[in-house]
């Protein structure tokens, strides 16, 4: 399996799609970035993921994580991949430039988050995790803990984990155990002693670097019930000096490592804390909230998990069927001199194919859009303009986690079937491919709460205010497109029109059915994720309309994937009945 990131199509978002200089020079943050700096990162980040990431995907697999009397060991050659990432600066592309950060726009760096999963997802987690541990200490921790704990992460040379998911709690943390108590030592002032067990922690212990930093939810004493109990915790594997050197170790390890379908070279642990020392980060109780500082931006990033199994899926599955030879293709032989035609002229595997990459390209798009609405919210000096953004990236995280990791399995599926028998035996690396994407719909979220989260949250919540806001922007856009795109205009301006009546008929119900919004949800995240990727493919063959190959490619999308919101539509409309009346002992 050969990686080859996808330059072109990058380069082309962020120059013709979405005009990124014009965005970066409104911002103070990002007004000395320019195209030479962004060519060189995505050329260098590109690199890095072909030659030194990628070839380790496959052997990773299928050697995986090691656990020996609690210590966790990674896969041959990830250590000294992971230094080469640190000394190049890449784990702190986004970070506070403070405390060492590079400060990149989040729209550039999704680019190359999309390589890392591209290329290894194991791998990619370590780094993705630490980012978003970063954020969450810069964001609510104290300056103290700040000093001392995000230039050593930024720089690589610590790694971040987050600890929420217990035995008994998984997606109900208003249930979690874990307990803080107060620890009254002059050698940790402020601290903390954390009992409990926590599962399914990605990177919880590894060989990697030579310090973990743990975010951890737990209740202090005085706690109430409930998930308005609950404070966050910085717990460190190996306890920091006041020089900033390491020093004991700390009481927290791992026990076992679970055995898991895929992405088997990143440890997920089971972690156990007998009384480790922590600070607590932000304010008492209200520790969950900071943490959905980190885990929304895991929330995107394993969303952009999906997108970049999707394209290796893509890649290989091209690649495979440009030299399989099988068949004469309907309309006349293509390989006269051969003893068949490769499978490419198949009509069947174009349909696979194409469907591969209007998802990619339709996915891609719209993680570039969603990082530029993190950046205008963080760094727009109006006003006005960061409270919108920030609205906008409240609603479309969910889609974003959801129907980027439900296309990706479907992209990475269909890429094993372009294979045939060969996609499913292990040596052409599809199979990996499905096992490792299969989780991105699990964690984080699944998908089945992050569809409640946009329905139930941000758009029932507002009586629909938010989504008839963006539905106007899509509009607005369409609105201002060439004439020669008129029917790919007038399917975007119905595919609108049907997700706003549906919303307000949704709204209208709501108040009469509890069970509507659960069992709609899921459906109806699908038709907003259809409508959003049929404005960005308009916006993307609008772009250029020299680029032929690309308006073939919206072409496919409008006609064969958008029609699927009308039975969407229908099946969310049919009401939650179908879905209760069966009783729960006939099933």
């Amino acid at each position: 399996m050969n990686y080859t990131a996808p330059l072109a199509h990058m380069r082309y978002l962020l120059n013709d799609v979405f005009e990124a200089n014009k965005h970066w020079a409104e911002m103070p943050a990002f007004a000395a970035i320019d195209s030479s700096t962004v060519d060189a990162i995505l050329e260098q980040g590109a690199k890095l993921c072909s030659e030194f990431i990628a070839p380790l995907n496959r052997s990773g697999d299928e050697e995986g994580a090691q656990i020996n009397n609690g210590n966790v060991t990674t896969p041959k050659g990830f250590p000294e991949a992971y230094r080469t990432l640190a000394a190049g600066g890449w784990v702190g592309l986004n970070g506070n430039t403070v405390f060492g950060g590079q400060g990149l726009p989040k729209m550039l760096t999704v680019l190359f988050e999309e390589m890392l999963y591209s290329a290894n997802n194991s791998f990619t987690l370590y780094v993705a995790l630490t980012s978003g541990a970063a954020l969450a200490i810069n964001a609510h921790a104290s300056d103290e803990l700040k000093q001392m704990y995000l230039p050593k992460m930024y720089s690589g040379e610590w790694t971040g984990a987050m600890c929420m998911t217990e035995p008994q709690a998984g997606s109900d943390l208003g249930i979690l155990k874990t307990k803080a108590e107060p620890f009254d030592d002059n050698s940790y002032k402020n601290s903390y002693k954390i009992h409990g067990t926590k599962i399914f922690i990605t990177g919880g212990d590894h060989d990697l670097t030579s310090n973990i930093v743990h975010l951890v939810l737990a209740r202090l004493p005085d706690a109430p019930a409930g998930p308005k109990g609950i404070s966050l915790f910085l717990v460190p594997k190996i306890l920091v000096n006041a020089d900033g050197s390491l020093g004991a170790r700390n009481a927290v390890a791992a026990s076992a490592l679970e055995h898991k379908m895929g992405i088997k070279a990143s440890s997920t642990c089971v972690m156990n804390f007998d009384g480790a020392i922590g600070w607590l980060v932000g304010k008492p109780h209200q520790g969950l909230a900071a943490m959905f500082t980190m885990m929304n931006y895991e929330r995107l990033s394993i969303g952009i998990q999906g997108i970049g199994c999707g394209e290796m899926s893509y890649q290989n599955a091209v690649h495979y069927a440009k030299d399989r030879l099988q068949g004469r293709a309907a309309h006349g032989a293509m390989n006269p001199q051969g003893i068949a035609d490769p499978i490419i002229h198949h009509a069947d595997i174009r349909r696979m194919l194409l469907t591969q990459r209007a998802w990619n390209e339709a996915s891609r798009a719209f993680a570039v859009y969603v990082g530029l609405q993190l950046d205008l919210a963080n760094h727009h000096p109006d006003h006005d303009v960061t409270v919108k953004a920030a609205q906008r990236v409240a609603l479309l995280t969910p889609v974003a986690k959801a129907f980027f990791t439900d296309k990706g399995f479907d992209a990475c599926v269909l890429g094993q079937q372009v294979f045939g028998g060969h996609g499913y035996i292990r040596d052409n690396g599809q199979e990996q491919l499905v096992r490792d994407v299969r989780i991105a719909q699990i964690y984080e979220g699944t998908n089945g709460i992050q569809a409640q989260d946009l329905l139930k949250r941000k758009v029932l919540a507002n009586d629909g205010r938010w989504i008839r806001d963006f539905i106007l922007e899509m509009e607005k856009d369409v609105a201002q497109t060439s004439a020669v795109f008129a029917t790919e205009e007038d399917a975007v301006l119905k595919a609108c029109s049907t997700l706003r009546e549906l919303t307000l008929w949704l709204v209208k119900q709501d108040k009469r059915d509890a069970d509507l919004c659960n069992s709609a949800a899921c459906d109806y995240l699908h038709i907003v994720g259809h409508t959003i990727y049929a404005w960005l493919w308009l916006k993307m063959i609008a772009a250029n309309t020299a680029d032929t190959d690309r308006h073939v490619l919206g072409r496919f999308y409008f006609g064969r994937l958008l029609p699927q919101i009308h039975a969407l539509d229908a099946a969310v409309r049919s009401g939650p009945d179908l879905v209760m009346d069966l009783p729960a002992d006939k099933f």
